[in-house]
């Protein structure tokens, strides 16, 4: 039986056009030709290993991910957004996503060190975020990430990428979903868990079912579904009243605080600082969402950099300073682990402001679960482009100018994860996927510069991958040793000493590209930089969360076998006999 081409497919689709929004066909999740039928499908599979070969050295490039990708969403995003609701949108998720929700849970661990950890994990997040500004302003897509590592990195890469971004979507949301839960319930009574329900047939940590969190998830992607500008009106408008009140909150802090609370500032040591960062990273996310904007935003050029790298400077500075009052307030050790501002000013006879934090808390949150409704659903909008999951979810809503489809997806299996999951089970998984990622853009941004196809000669390429091995490898070995504990300083001054080595010699090397309109300054020093960081904090965590991450990996590799690497595979050959037509032509 003749198998289809993609291109003949897409000629019977045509009709679809003029349908309905809503069409459940095979034909829209699965077109590509290795799901014809049972017949291709096993064919398909049993070409698994030479497919897998191909997508483990193919690589997209700007226009493919800028022009021929947007065709599967069949309308367009619309282009509506400027640096002031970009600025805005970064604000609000993350200040809403990480100070209300993680900062008691590490406090009451690390105490007055915590401000040493947001400060930690706050440079590394900006180093990133230079990385993600420089892809942003030069592919604008939706895609994000994802997008920047099937360039630079590849398809297989980028599928890494694609399963931990979507893990980053469903985990995070499901965790706000459970600390709005949390404040809200701190509203009523001292009793963070009022409004949950316990179950003895589930294990620990999954056995407090959260009706409330699944409620608030399903209401806020429901306003990102409606339209995109006036989801980032609503959230300037929240955000900038939120802003007053955490002016408020370290003003009143520094008054009524002590300082006898903060001693001692390092009760677990070095140690729990980097623990404590690489956890309270998550607070830091968020940022990302904004990349995934450009694709609707009117002139990324000017308006990501602004959004991105200003926001980001002023966020890791508002995040040190409340968590240092939030120590001043109480003694660390009687810290409310879920919601601790709000009990932090309870407990100093402030009821009122009590109220008032709580509200702020609930507001912060929900604009961050705004924000991130927006950014996810893009994140998988691009993903479905690919066809990395079924195209179905790439399709934007005409009246809306929204993926519809992909927030759904998001929303329900994000809804199931809060439903279940406590929030100390979620932030680890979420941390490592999300240093992970950005450990890969800074990778994926050297490469950018330094090798370009067909241009670099392999001479430069081999010396490039050399002093990369070099930077990443003394980054891996100083994380080993901190985490032994083991050589002491010796250990320490090899491992910084063989990464600056390795950074100098790839800064003697020549650059193959030139950023067009904003890149990312001193590199590849910076760059190697956020790389070292990022594994650092990564080693840092607990080694539950390596099982959780790898865990998810190796599920979502047994999807890439059987689906992924065949619908890619379809479409990436389809793409290439399209183009030698036209040449031929």
């Amino acid at each position: 039986m003749a198998i289809q081409t993609i291109q003949e497919q897409e000629e019977q689709q045509e009709p679809n056009r003029g349908r309905s929004y809503w069409r459940w066909s095979k034909q829209d999740f699965f077109p590509e030709p290795s799901f014809s039928n049972l017949t291709s499908y096993k064919a398909s599979l049993s070409k698994t290993c030479p497919r897998l070969k191909d997508r483990l050295l193919d690589r997209s490039s700007d226009a493919f991910e800028l022009v021929e990708l947007r065709k599967a969403s069949e309308n367009s995003m619309r282009k509506c957004l400027t640096w002031w609701d970009l600025l805005w949108l970064s604000f609000g998720s993350v200040v809403g996503s990480g100070i209300f929700t993680i900062t008691g849970l590490e406090a009451h661990d690390v105490g007055p060190s915590i401000v040493v950890a947001y400060a930690v994990a706050g440079l590394s997040a900006l180093l990133s975020s230079f990385c993600y500004t420089e892809f942003a302003v030069e592919i604008p897509v939706a895609g994000g990430s994802f997008s920047y590592l099937r360039v630079e990195l590849g398809d297989f890469i980028a599928f890494i990428a694609a399963s931990n971004i979507l893990l980053e979507a469903v985990v995070g949301s499901a965790g706000l979903g459970r600390s709005w839960s949390s404040y809200l319930a701190s509203l009523i009574t001292d009793n963070a868990d009022f409004l949950r329900f316990k179950v003895s047939f589930l294990a620990e940590g999954f056995n407090l079912l959260d009706p409330v969190a699944v409620l608030v998830l399903l209401v806020a992607n429901g306003i990102a579904m409606s339209g995109t500008k006036m989801t980032s009106v609503l959230n300037w408008i929240s955000s900038i009243i939120s802003s007053f009140i955490i002016v408020f909150i370290i003003v009143v802090g520094f008054i009524r605080g002590k300082t006898s609370n903060l001693d001692p500032f390092f009760p677990e040591g070095a140690k729990g600082v980097f623990e404590a960062a690489a956890v309270v990273y998550w607070s830091y996310t968020g940022f990302d969402m904004v990349a995934t904007m450009a694709e609707e935003t009117k002139k990324p050029s000017r308006d990501i950099p602004v959004g991105l790298v200003g926001s980001m400077a002023i966020i890791t500075v508002v995040y040190c300073l409340m968590a240092l009052v939030l120590t001043m307030m109480q003694k660390y050790t009687d810290i409310d682990v879920n919601a601790p501002y709000s009990v932090a000013f309870s407990k100093i006879g402030m009821n009122w402001a009590k109220y008032l934090v709580g509200i702020c808390a609930l507001k912060g949150m929900t604009t961050s679960l705004l924000v991130g409704s927006l950014g996810q659903a893009r994140y998988t909008t691009q993903i479905s482009r690919a066809h990395m999951i079924p195209p179905w979810f790439a399709l934007v809503h005409p009246k809306t100018g929204t993926p519809i489809n992909a927030t759904l997806l998001v929303t329900i299996t994000s809804a199931i994860v809060a439903f279940f999951s406590s929030l100390d089970v979620l932030s680890s998984v979420f941390s490592f996927s999300t240093l992970f990622i950005f450990m890969l853009i800074a990778v994926a941004l050297l490469v950018r510069r330094y090798y370009v196809k067909d241009v670099t000669p392999k001479n430069d390429l081999f010396k490039f991958l050399g002093c990369l091995f070099v930077v990443v490898a003394s980054c891996v070995g100083g994380t080993i040793v901190w985490n032994l504990n083991s050589g002491g300083w010796i250990g320490y001054v090899v491992a910084a000493l063989v990464w600056f080595l390795g950074t100098l010699a790839m800064a003697l090397l020549s650059k193959h590209r030139v950023p067009k309109v904003w890149g990312v300054p001193l590199v590849p020093w910076l760059p190697s930089l956020s790389i070292g960081m990022n594994i650092f904090l990564i080693g840092s965590l607990g080694t539950v969360a390596f099982y959780r991450f790898f865990i998810c990996s190796a599920v979502m590799f047994i999807y890439y076998l059987l689906v992924g690497v065949h619908a890619t595979y379809d479409v990436a050959h389809q793409s290439e006999q399209d183009s030698n037509d036209q040449e031929g032509k």
